[in-house]
């Protein structure tokens, strides 16, 4: 069977499924297996929540945001009292080789690793939670090392214009060093994107609450592809929006759900974690990874997450999710707190 007869069959099915009460996404393949306790943290630390993880430019380590309270009881605040390093390096067999951060953040959130291997970190606590004038609202630059190289935003004070965020949710990093923060995480938040040069200069900002392309109602997650477009995951608007580096809208994407992280491979995929998509909030979608392709937005594969109860807002699975070069999906879970791992096991 040629590959468009086969999308035929496939579109074909899911909407006869849908038409019966089935999720569409069901019909989609799942070559990949999990393999459970990948992350090992030192000296007995117990895992918190995991929020965005990513592969460092070497390939061969992933970096993961670790909140510093495991109990699940502070959400929103986990490393207010807690001197725990949330930045954590692994290798691939799943060991920390390095962890830095400790007392700098209260909900560590966004991780990049820009080209030279340094770590940008967002710390997207809601205002009401931050002690002014210390912690909170900002986005954070380390070297690979953990040496702190530049602070974006006001500590502790959310607010907007070219110094505050308001909870910024994640950041990315261009080629030529340009920085791209989605400022912030809530629907009543700034809901922009702002883009700094390399030396922390602002540049320039585009975005408002709303629902019309260019608005955003939760800005999540913030990517780039090979062609260097700017991703967002408009979460509480259950699409992608898709810029140029200006902000010049160029398409959105509903086909992947309720986007909560973004990720691109090197052979042309997009990978996006979907913790959301429930009774109340995506009707009629299942939470899970999408995988498609990124020339076409064509969705070819998914991983059903089979545990949590969809009727909860508050989100079951992965977040953020990122790849390695042998097309192993790392999933950070915030809930049920854990770095999952899973490996390709069919072409």
């Amino acid at each position: 069977m040629s590959r468009t007869s086969l999308h035929v069959v496939v579109v074909t099915l899911a909407v006869a499924l849908a038409g019966a009460g089935v999720a569409p996404a069901q019909v989609l393949p799942n070559p990949y297996r999990q393999v459970d306790g990948w992350a090992k943290l030192p000296d007995g630390r117990e895992m918190g929540a995991v929020g965005k993880v990513t592969m460092d430019p070497d390939g061969e380590h992933l970096w993961a945001v670790i909140r510093c309270d495991a109990s699940g009881e502070f959400f929103g605040w986990e490393c207010l009292d807690s001197d725990l390093d949330p930045v954590v390096k692994f290798d691939m067999d799943g060991n920390a080789v390095d962890s830095f951060g400790g007392g700098m953040f209260i909900w560590p959130h966004g991780i990049d690793v820009d080209n030279e291997g340094n770590v940008w970190v967002t710390d997207a606590v809601a205002e009401a939670r931050t002690p002014e004038g210390t912690r909170g609202h900002q986005v954070i630059k380390f070297s690979p090392t953990g040496e702190v190289l530049m602070t974006l935003g006001t500590p502790g004070k959310a607010g907007g214009g070219q110094d505050h965020f308001n909870a910024p949710a994640d950041v990315v990093v261009a080629d030529n060093g340009d920085v791209f923060v989605a400022d912030g995480h809530a629907n009543e938040t700034n809901n922009r994107v702002v883009k700094f040069a390399g030396d922390g200069t602002y540049i320039k900002e585009w975005g408002r609450t709303g629902y019309a392309p260019g608005e955003f109602r939760t800005l999540h997650a913030i990517a780039m592809d090979a062609d260097g477009r700017i991703f967002v995951g408009d979460r509480s608007n259950n699409r992608i929006q898709i810029f140029d580096q200006e902000g010049g809208f160029i398409a959105q994407w509903t086909q992947f759900g309720r986007p909560s992280g973004i990720f691109f491979d090197d052979h042309g995929r997009i990978f996006v974690a979907d913790s959301e998509s429930d009774d109340l909030q995506n009707p009629g979608w299942e939470m899970g990874i999408r995988i498609g392709e990124v020339a076409t937005g064509w969705v070819t594969e998914f991983i059903l997450f089979p545990w949590g109860d969809p009727r909860d807002p508050a989100g079951n699975g992965a977040e953020f999710v990122a790849v390695d070069s042998g097309g192993n999906i790392y999933g950070g879970e915030p809930r049920p707190r854990r770095i999952q791992k899973y490996v390709r096991v069919r072409p």
